[in-house]
């Protein structure tokens, strides 16, 4: 399980090597993207609180990255945070996500990332609920609720 500790370090010193990597053009990314997603997984945008389509949402299954398909979050991590984005307290695995030093306007942050294709997917904070008190803030265009009947990979 990571914690507030684990996110600095690999923030400090780099994620772990993902599994795979997949690279596209912006005009390939735009593509395959609505604007919304575009704007915030390759433009490092925030979608308004209280708007993302898995605000809200309860369903069992798996967040993957909306990008390249790769699992990041499982539901029954997520929570409600009253923050107006679904909020989650764990990565699937320690190396699905990257975590980068954001220090844009004017407060420093730490930028959640999927580590197989860049995808911004929010920001993670050292207040969620115990065991790990991580709070992982994500956007619900960044990502894609992947049931047991469908296949997340794009």
């Amino acid at each position: 399980m990571q914690t507030w500790n684990d996110v600095i370090r690999l923030a400090n010193h780099g994620a772990p090597t993902p599994p795979r990597r997949v690279e596209k053009t912006a005009a390939e990314w735009r593509a395959q993207l609505t604007a919304e997603q575009y704007h915030v997984t390759r433009e490092h945008g925030t979608e308004r609180a209280f708007t993302g389509e898995y605000c809200e949402a309860h369903e069992a299954g798996l967040y993957a990255c909306v990008c390249c398909g790769t699992p990041l979050y499982d539901s029954r991590t997520k929570f409600e945070s009253g923050t107006g984005w679904p909020s989650f307290t764990q990565p699937v695995e320690e190396d699905a996500i990257r975590y980068h030093k954001d220090s844009s306007y004017g407060m420093v942050r730490v930028e959640v990332l999927c580590n197989v294709c860049d995808a911004h997917q929010g920001h993670v904070f050292p207040d969620g609920p115990a065991p790990s008190g991580l709070r992982l803030c994500i956007n619900s265009a960044s990502v894609k609720l992947v049931t047991s009947k469908e296949p997340a990979a794009q």
